[in-house]
């Protein structure tokens, strides 16, 4: 700077070189490899043995669970059935930020959760919710959602990159500090993420989504991130007027009501993470009453329906492709593993040469582009399942097999072969 802003001098500023003080540099105390102590993780039983299953064993103690899904699918309703499990012998903190007390003593009498140990706290302010840990200490804590909490320290309005950052890190603090198992409730975008910053599912440690149709009554609980277990579990759970109820037997459940001999109904043996069970894939082809074709899928993938519909107009020389097709998993969960491929490929024969599928057959295996019929994973799992629930047989992959079934298993090399197998039963038809 040439002129002093103070006096008006000319040439009269100086630069100093200011020495900055080194930090004294604090070493840390690592462990050698062989000298860390694994210690059983402690865990708390949800009461839910589907949650259980999903988390590998039940809430690891001190963890940080982020739970998302649309909205009314039954977020708050199955974290409100856990606190009222947990409560009976901890105390558990149920944190609102969204509904007053009375909103959810509502819910909870509709539920039929009660106990002396749960206790409920309508706010919203970061500081009033830690300084209730800290004079409760609970062993269990709820925020619902994180999405309205706010720290006042922030300027920026609740549901923040920066506020969600801030809280989030907050609760996660004093979950460690205080070994208080937390969950975090989060709302999701229109593209089915939870919303807020990418962080947000690094911080935590247990990352659940709870998917369905809010129109249907079935619920998948999905873990995407665990660090105490793993990630190939699913919990299926049956939305009632008193709330989620676990399935026991998802298959008979997702079959009920099915109609058989229709045209357009396949049985498909699917594997969600490890778990296999049988779901009904529905399929209507019919003429066109628009220029472009439609193309509706529920509870599958949109582009596999494509691919699948190119691969039977190449590879069995078929006009499908000019036709209106709707597909359909029903029961309103979503299933988007290849496995599917050849059961809804045959589902959407079955409408188009209006040939009923045999009801006691059920189909699985991965279809390519080239109309091969691809080996898919856990087979054994599936024929069991599908001997299980009185199928007679199973159209499966050339694939290596082990074990002895009663049930006739037949394999499918490629697409045209399966083909096959319809027209004949339209001729014994």
């Amino acid at each position: 700077m040439g002129k002093c802003p103070v006096c008006g001098a000319w040439g009269s500023m100086v630069e100093e070189v200011r020495e900055r003080k080194k930090k004294e540099k604090k070493p840390g105390n690592p462990l050698k490899l062989s000298e860390i102590d694994l210690a059983k993780e402690e865990r708390v039983a949800s009461g839910f043995d589907e949650v259980d299953r999903v988390l590998g064993g039940g809430f690891v103690r001190g963890s940080l669970v982020l739970l998302g899904g649309d909205p009314g699918i039954g977020k708050s309703t199955l974290t409100l059935q856990i606190c009222g499990n947990i409560s009976r012998d901890k105390p558990v903190l149920y944190v609102s930020g969204e509904e007053s007390l009375r909103q959810v003593k509502l819910r909870a009498e509709r539920l039929g959760v009660s106990s002396e140990s749960l206790y409920l706290l309508s706010e919203t302010d970061m500081d009033v919710i830690e300084g209730t840990v800290e004079k409760l200490n609970p062993e269990f804590l709820v925020v619902d959602s994180i999405q309205t909490v706010y720290s006042p320290e922030l300027e920026s309005p609740p549901g923040s990159v920066s506020q969600v950052k801030e809280c989030t890190s907050r609760i996660m603090r004093t979950a460690k500090e205080r070994n208080i198992t937390s969950i975090l409730i989060g709302h999701i975008t229109k593209g089915g993420v939870i919303a807020g910053p990418k962080t947000l599912e690094h911080m935590v440690d247990v990352v659940l989504y709870l998917e369905g149709d809010r129109h249907h009554e079935f619920r998948i609980l999905r873990g995407i991130k665990n660090r105490f277990g793993s990630t190939n579990e699913i919990g299926i759970f049956e939305m009632k007027r008193e709330g989620l109820r676990e399935v026991e037997n998802p298959s008979l459940a997702l079959l009920e009501g099915r109609e058989k001999y229709v045209p357009g109904s396949v049985v498909v043996p699917a594997v969600e993470g490890t778990r296999p069970f049988l779901v009904e894939v529905q399929a209507l082809v019919s003429p066109a009453r628009f220029t472009a074709p439609q193309r509706v899928s529920t509870g599958c993938d949109y582009r596999r329906i494509s691919m699948l519909i190119a691969v039977l107009e190449r590879r069995l020389n078929l006009n499908i492709g000019a036709y209106d097709i709707f597909t359909n998993i029903a029961g309103g969960i979503r299933i988007e593993e290849p496995g599917t491929d050849l059961g809804i490929a045959l589902a959407m024969l079955s409408s188009y040469l209006d040939i009923p599928f045999d009801p006691l057959t059920s189909v699985v295996g991965e279809v390519g582009l080239s109309g091969e019929v691809r080996a898919v994973s856990f087979i054994e799992k599936r024929i069991k399942e599908s001997e299980r629930l009185g199928m007679r047989r199973i159209l499966v992959p050339d694939q290596r097999i082990e074990g002895e079934w009663k049930i006739e298993v037949k394999r499918i090399k490629n697409i045209k072969e399966a083909y096959g197998i319809l027209q004949e039963e339209g001729k014994d038809s």
